[in-house]
């Protein structure tokens, strides 16, 4: 599963660098394994150039390798969901046209999964990531609506069912029904917290198929928040302007690391169980213009952040946190995101190939879209979507404080498969 959590990994820094290019100081917060899961899910009918682009965007073609970060000297917040409308390329008066075929992609490099290993790997991960007697809450669930009349090919429905128990729900999208059932089930599974994840319009009577995922996360912290400690506070949104802000306090030990190269703490707060953590990393100063996380957010690999945050660098230190309290909810409408990331024929009615889909390849991925909703406070939190690191010893300078009142990015990570649940910046209250 590691081969597969690096790819993930890598897609969600991918993304994220995508998302800043056009909010750079905005707050962010989806979930890589969520958008990923549901794509994977459209490229089991996916062929040729389509499926080529689908798996190098989610950089399961040439994934980094997860040791390649480890230096030779050490070797209630809601889940987003996703949820992808595919429709027909033409009405029922449809002429027939001669169909494109594309060469079938290059044969995976030694070592690079394929098809059948990467979905395999999507099932094993998310048995991992939902077992039974957790302490904690995290729910993984898929479904597809296929229009009633529409003829599917039955592999595609059969491999969606096995490897991501996904089933099919039959559904007349010409009625408005069909949107509120959809937005009814995936609210149910992400305890109430995602709600109208498909706006009015999203689907019609030329609607073929959605795709939905939902991710839901909620745990409690190892070492809670004492509320009568939070206390009002501002919020640095830049060198110039604050927001008034609750900020939480605790003095206690947390695995902490130095980035030096990047002027930064990395600190790790476990939740019950300790499987799953929310790593932050903080700069110790607001260093631009802007939110001060530019040189930061320029820097940052799947190398670099798997070597920052290593066990072995993250050193348990008695440090006084001081982290905002913040609920926030995002929508994200990937389409122009995944095709200026390299996804374009899935969108393309002139070249997407669905052969493995629809036995007409008349379909064509219209939209994907992705809601995520989080919440850290006092008890924990709740959610729907290298070179120079320092482990510091007993002899050097341990910092007092991890005084987040200045933007930040953070994760939850799985941590027994290092899997990114959801990724965020926080930059304004």
């Amino acid at each position: 599963m590691e081969p597969l959590s690096a790819a993930n990994t890598q897609f969600s820094l991918n993304l994220f660098k995508k998302i800043s290019e056009g909010d750079a100081s905005g707050n962010v917060f989806y979930s890589p394994i969520s958008i990923s899961s549901a794509l994977a899910m459209v490229s089991l009918g996916a062929k040729g150039n389509t499926a080529a682009q689908m798996f190098k965007v989610l950089s399961f073609t040439n994934p980094p390798k997860p040791d390649a970060a480890t230096p030779a000297s050490h070797q209630q917040a809601q889940k987003p969901q996703i949820a992808c409308g595919v429709k027909g390329q033409h009405g029922p008066s449809m002429t027939q046209q001669t169909q494109k075929f594309e060469k079938c992609p290059p044969r995976p490099a030694p070592g690079q999964k394929t098809e059948d290993q990467i979905h395999s790997s999507f099932n094993k991960l998310m048995s991992e990531l939902k077992k039974p007697g957790a302490p904690y809450v995290l729910s993984l669930a898929n479904r597809l609506y296929g229009e009633q009349s529409y003829q599917f090919v039955e592999k595609f429905l059969n491999d969606a069912k096995i490897y991501y128990e996904a089933g099919l729900e039959k559904v007349d999208f010409s009625k408005k029904s069909a949107r509120v059932d959809i937005n009814n089930w995936v609210e149910k599974n992400t305890q109430g917290k995602i709600k109208d994840l498909l706006p009015q319009g999203s689907i019609d009577e030329m609607t073929r198929l959605v795709l939905v995922n939902a991710i839901y996360f909620k745990g409690n912290w190892v070492k809670k928040f004492p509320k009568e400690a939070t206390s009002d506070g501002q919020f640095k949104l830049n060198k110039t302007q604050t927001k008034p802000v609750k900020m939480m306090y605790q003095k206690s030990e947390f695995p902490l690391a130095l980035i030096p190269e990047m002027n930064s703490q990395v600190l790790e707060l476990p939740y019950v169980g300790k499987n799953i953590s929310m790593l932050i990393i903080l700069p110790n100063e607001i260093q631009d213009k802007t939110t001060g996380l530019q040189k930061l957010e320029k820097a940052l690999t799947y190398e670099k952040l798997m070597e920052w945050t290593r066990p072995e660098v993250m050193l348990q230190q008695e440090v006084e946190v001081s982290l905002p309290r913040f609920k926030r909810e995002k929508t994200y409408d990937m389409k122009n995101l995944l095709i200026s990331m390299g996804m374009e024929d899935v969108f393309s009615e002139q070249k997407v190939n669905l052969l493995g889909m629809s036995p007409s390849n008349n379909l064509v991925l219209t939209k994907v879209i992705h809601k995520a909703f989080v919440e850290v406070n006092e008890e924990g939190t709740e959610a729907a979507a290298a070179t120079g690191v320092i482990s510091m010893t007993r002899e050097m300078r341990i910092p007092q404080f991890f005084n987040a009142d200045h933007p930040f990015l953070f994760f939850i990570r799985h941590n027994p498969t290092k899997s990114i649940l959801f990724y965020g910046r926080f930059c304004s209250p």
